[in-house]
């Protein structure tokens, strides 16, 4: 029989189903049990230990609840569903073929009992051929009986599945499509914001850009009627090569980018908020911060 779950996918399905509501490790059996309409269900010594590994990891939490450990997902546990979303609805339609070929093996097991159960009911009838048909003869009838019903209901039920979870599958990749789109579209809005907005205060990139661009441009002086007058400050350190080297890449370029605003932001915040800020030094950071801008919305401009 094949792996219902190819490896890591069972790990995604836990947390979809925690994203849903709540739930304790034995609902979260019973749960995938009834996914699977019976036909499938995992042991306490498949699930427990991987809720275990998920709440190491930071991605559930678990509350004790009438001696029972409740779990819940956390931010990032949504967070890493999110951008799985493509994988999630591939997922959905993994477990709708693998319910198909679980109904497929019931089938086979069904129809060859009651093949061999026709064989020995023949041989019986041959052999009795003069005699009455007596009360072992009608409890095998009804037993053929009962499995042929039985294999029925079995392949009944498996077809149901399979179409929810094909439907539940296109359901997710629109979703997950259409929450790309967003938040690309939203990247989109923000640069030009910040490429209206800061075009209008002038300036050229500093040492910020060179850490945003992975360039090997050096800080210039502000020209022009809007560079203020400011005190001489120490040169700006070298731009960091190595700088958000931590933030994953999704594959994604709007997203990436979107993650790599929020890592310039909370810098900024924490440096400022670590050593304090002077009216000179928001005013060099203005401009320094039009520089980036400037550049980054260059560099984002159409390309022939």
């Amino acid at each position: 029989m094949p792996p219902v779950f190819a490896h890591g996918r069972l790990r995604l399905y836990l947390l979809k189903l925690l994203d849903e509501a709540p739930r304790h490790g034995y609902e979260v059996i019973r749960l995938l049990e009834e996914r699977f309409q019976g036909l499938y269900a995992p042991s306490a010594g498949t699930v427990y230990p991987r809720l275990a590994k998920l709440e190491t990891e930071g991605l559930v939490t678990y509350a004790t609840e009438g001696g029972r450990k409740v779990y819940s997902i956390t931010d990032a546990g949504r967070a890493e569903l999110a951008d799985r979303g493509g994988e999630l609805a591939d997922l959905e339609l993994e477990i709708r073929d693998s319910v198909s070929e679980l109904a497929a093996e019931i089938r086979a097991d069904v129809s060859g009992a009651a093949g061999d159960l026709r064989r020995e009911l023949r041989a019986a009838a041959s052999a009795s051929a003069t005699q009455v048909e007596d009360e072992s003869w009608k409890a095998a009838k009804e037993e053929l009986r009962k499995a042929k019903a039985e294999w029925k209901e079995q392949a009944r039920r498996a077809k149901d599945e399979s179409r929810r979870a094909r439907e539940e599958a296109q359901q997710a990749r629109r979703q997950a499509k259409e929450a790309q789109e967003r938040a690309r579209e939203e990247v989109q809005r923000i640069a030009g914001q910040l490429q209206e907005q800061f075009a209008k205060s002038g300036g050229v990139l500093g040492s910020l850009a060179g850490a945003w661009l992975g360039g090997s441009a050096s800080p210039t002086a502000p020209t022009g009627p809007t560079a203020p007058s400011a005190p001489s400050a120490a040169p700006a350190p070298a731009p960091d090569a190595d700088w958000a080297r931590d933030v994953p890449a999704t594959g994604d370029p709007a997203r990436d980018l979107d993650r790599l605003l929020d890592r310039f932001r909370d810098d900024i915040r924490d440096a400022a908020r670590d050593r304090g800020i002077s009216d000179d030094q928001l005013t060099q950071a203005r401009t320094h911060l039009a520089e980036a801008a400037a550049r980054i919305a260059s560099a984002l401009g159409p390309q022939g």
